[in-house]
This record gives structure tokens, C-alpha cells and sequence, in this order.
């Protein structure tokens, strides 16, 4: 959420934010502006009224003293009409704190200012690339095929027991999965994350703090009954960890990983773009969060950034960097980088990761702080990144490591898979 002194201070960034990112209700700034100073000006009120009553309590109390019974009696008469009026003014207060809210809440986070221009993914700006584009034969199968070929994944098996889009591993395509998850996990938490295993349902209140909610309901499984929301990400868990807090200083950075399973409706999603696990509705990933100082966010969102890109060096796929425009940024994300990694067999890149500044967006909304130095509360920075979305991932392994006796696997994952190859 957006700190209402933007408004005040700075009303043209605000805008021009705004407009960036492709959002079209700009008239809500100056609904904000003005529910704002109304909320001031009743605020003012408000206290002088608080003030006043304080004052008249003293002197009733020396009008008594002094035996001046008829004065005091006068004074209570008016404290008592203006108690009337304080409670009037109050609830007037209440009403538009909650239209401020609700407000404020509908605008976006404003992009940082090396976002580029654009508004749709063809606009994104390629950062780097890595790794070797594999030349396979002409015989090449989709993941798909070779999920049944060599039985690692069962997509009807997912449509009986649940529906389209939560496909079943099994044999070495489970394999594959635990493999894939343990490497991530150790290798985060050799880079200073501390692991965690957190809930898998949210409550409202956590959906609200990361961005999900008043964004995103229409793409998150709810369990209406109980009120709570099947996570789209570890992310929502794990920052809520800290949601009402104030941190020391000298704990910052604070890094935390951890693996969960996703759920997330992609309602309107079809067609060929969507086959296999290009998409689905369940899927594993690992996740990490960082909380930091607001001075040190941008210096370790390109840590991060590295760091993803290490481990898709350690896996030898080919991979690109791309710095989202505005427009095909989230909701909630100041600069977001995306990772696509080069499926060989459909000849496309297909996303695996997106790593992202919050700057004090979800803090704000979370109340997340620190105390500095001089024992002033600042709000923190947040940042999140996927290391890594398993699905996409094993699709290029499988595509991209495919021979004529089985499949390919990577050095790094051998320990964990615990042979060399798939056949």
C-alpha cells in the first residue's frame, strides 16, 4: 500500500507511477487527496473538541473546590453536549479512515524508475542469457510424450481424482520432484535462508498483507466456510511471519526459504500454450523472501538475482533475464525480473522464476518495521523471488536432456535423483 504522504508530497510521481504500469483509474488520486484532508480537517476537530472537554473537566473540578457549585453544574451541562458532539465526530472520523482505506488499497505499487516503458510481454527488456541452446534430432517429444514414454507423470490420472491441471507424478517423475526440491532447498540454505515449512492456508488477513487480497480473489482456491485461501506462493506465508513486528536493525537482512506446493486457479487459461505442465492449478515450488533496509533493497534484489541464476547455470539449462515493463509487472512489485528458461523440443521460453523488490508496499500494508539507531521505526523492504517454480523446470529437463537411450540428468542433481539417468 502506498504511504499517503506520496499524495501530499508528490502527487506527480504518484501519476506518472501510475501511469507506467497501465492503470487506468487515475481519478482515484484525487478521490484519495480529498477524502485525505477531510479526514484531516475532521481530525483537527476532533482533537480541539478533546481539548476543550479536557479543560472544562479542570475547571469543574476548581469550580467545586472553591464551592462554586452553580459554575460547575454549567460546565457539566456542556461537557455533556459536547461528549454528544465527540461522539459524532468520531464515528464521521471512523468513516472516513475506512473510505481511505478501501481507497488506497485499489491503487498499485509504482514502478521503480528503471522500469521500462510498455505494456505487454513483448515489451519486457532482455537483461542476459546463458547457458548452450541444445540441438536435438528430429524425433524430439514434448515433455509430455516423454512423461508417458518413460511413465513419470499421469495428466488423466490428476483429471480423475481432481480435474484438469493437477497432474499425478509418479515412479521417477516423484523422484525427479524430490530431487529438484532437496537441491533447491540446500542450496538456499547454504546462501543464509533459513528454512521454513509453513502453512499452506491463509487467512484473510495474510492474503491482505502480501498483495493477494483485494487484487487477486478471483485466482485463489477459497475455503469459504473457515475463510481461508489456498497459498499461491510460500511467499504470502512466510513474509506474514513478521506482520506486526518491529525488528531490530542489526537482524536485517533477514532471508528465509521454503518449499510449498501453489495452487492458483489461471482462470481463462487454454489453448495449446497451456498443454502439459506449461500450466496447471497445483505445482511445488521454493521459495525466498527477504526482508531488508530500505537503503539496501536494490543491492540485494541483484543478489537474488544471481542467485537464481546459479542455480540454472548448475542445471545447464539455457536460460534469459527480463526486466518487466510496466505494464506486465504485478500488482504489488516496485521491479520485478523474470527467468525464462528455452524449451527445446516447442522451440519457446517458458518463465521459471520472477524475482522482485516490494520496496515498503507489503511492509506498509503488514506494518512490518525496524528500529534504527536512533530508535525510530521505519517500515522494512520486501523482497521474494521463485528458486525455483518446479513444473516449467522439469519440462526443459526433460526436453531439452532427451536421447535416443532415456534422459539426461544434470550433474548437481545426481546426488539427489541418485542415478544419471531416465530410461
Amino acid at each position: 500500500m502506498l504511504p499517503i504522504q506520496l499524495f501530499k508530497h508528490d502527487k506527480d510521481l504518484v501519476l506518472s507511477g501510475l501511469r507506467k504500469k497501465n492503470f487506468k483509474d487515475l481519478d482515484l488520486v484525487d478521490k484519495i487527496i480529498t477524502v485525505d484532508e477531510s479526514r484531516r480537517h475532521m481530525q483537527l476537530e476532533y482533537d480541539n473538541l478533546a481539548a476543550t472537554l479536557n479543560a472544562a473537566a479542570k475547571n469543574i473540578g476548581l469550580h467545586m473546590s472553591k464551592g462554586e457549585k452553580h459554575e460547575a453544574e454549567q460546565l457539566k451541562e456542556m461537557v455533556a453536549l459536547h461528549k454528544e458532539q465527540s461522539k459524532n465526530i468520531s464515528q464521521k472520523l471512523s468513516d472516513f479512515e475506512t473510505e481511505l482505506q478501501d481507497l488506497l488499497v485499489r491503487l498499485p505499487n509504482l514502478p521503480h524508475s528503471s522500469v521500462p516503458f510498455g505494456k505487454t510481454p513483448e515489451e519486457n527488456e532482455v537483461v542476459r542469457t546463458g547457458g548452450d541452446m541444445p540441438v536435438l534430432g528430429e524425433h524430439k517429444l514434448p515433455h509430455w510424450e516423454l512423461a508417458a514414454k518413460y511413465s513419470l507423470i499421469d495428466f488423466e490420472l490428476g483429471n480423475k481424482i481432481t480435474g484438469s491441471g493437477f497432474p499425478v507424478f509418479h515412479g521417477q517423475g516423484a523422484r525427479l520432484q524430490r530431487a529438484l526440491i532437496n537441491y533447491f532447498l540446500n542450496y538456499n540454505i547454504d546462501a543464509g535462508y533459513k528454512e521454513y515449512c509453513p502453512p499452506f492456508m491463509v487467512n484473510e488477513a495474510s492474503a491482505y498483507g502480501t498483495g493477494q487480497l483485494p487484487d487477486k480473489e478471483g485466482q485463489m482456491y477459497h475455503a469459504v466456510e473457515d475463510n481461508f485461501f489456498l497459498i499461491p506462493t510460500a511467499e504470502v506465508p512466510i513474509t506474514n511471519i513478521y506482520r506486526d513486528t518491529i525488528i531490530n536493525e542489526q537482524e536485517l537482512p533477514i532471508k528465509m526459504t521454503a518449499y510449498s506446493p501453489c495452487f492458483r486457479r489461471e482462470a481463462g487459461s487454454y489453448g495449446k500454450d497451456v498443454r502439459g505442465l506449461n500450466r496447471v492449478h497445483q505445482f511445488d515450488k521454493v521459495e525466498i523472501v527477504q526482508l531488508a533496509h530500505p537503503a539496501k533493497s536494490y543491492e540485494l534484489l541483484e543478489e537474488m538475482v544471481s542467485h537464481v541464476e546459479h542455480l540454472l547455470k548448475n542445471l545447464e539449462l539455457p536460460y534469459r533475464i527480463l526486466r518487466l515493463c510496466g505494464g506486465d509487472m504485478s500488482f504489488t512489485s516496485a521491479l520485478t525480473y523474470d527467468f525464462e528458461v528455452f524449451s527445446a523440443a516447442q522451440e519457446r521460453w517458458l518463465e521459471v522464476s520472477s524475482v522482485s523488490n516490494f520496496e515498503n508496499f507489503q511492509a506498509n500494508r503488514m506494518k512490518i518495521r525496524f528500529r534504527d539507531g536512533n530508535s525510530k521505526t521505519q517500515i522494512v523492504h520486501t523482497l521474494n523471488g521463485s528458486s525455483l517454480a518446479l513444473p516449467r523446470i522439469i519440462a526443459c529437463l526433460l526436453e531439452n536432456n532427451q536421447n535416443a537411450n532415456g534422459i539426461n540428468i544434470p550433474e548437481v542433481l545426481k546426488p539427489y535423483f541418485g542415478k544419471s539417468m531416465i530410461s
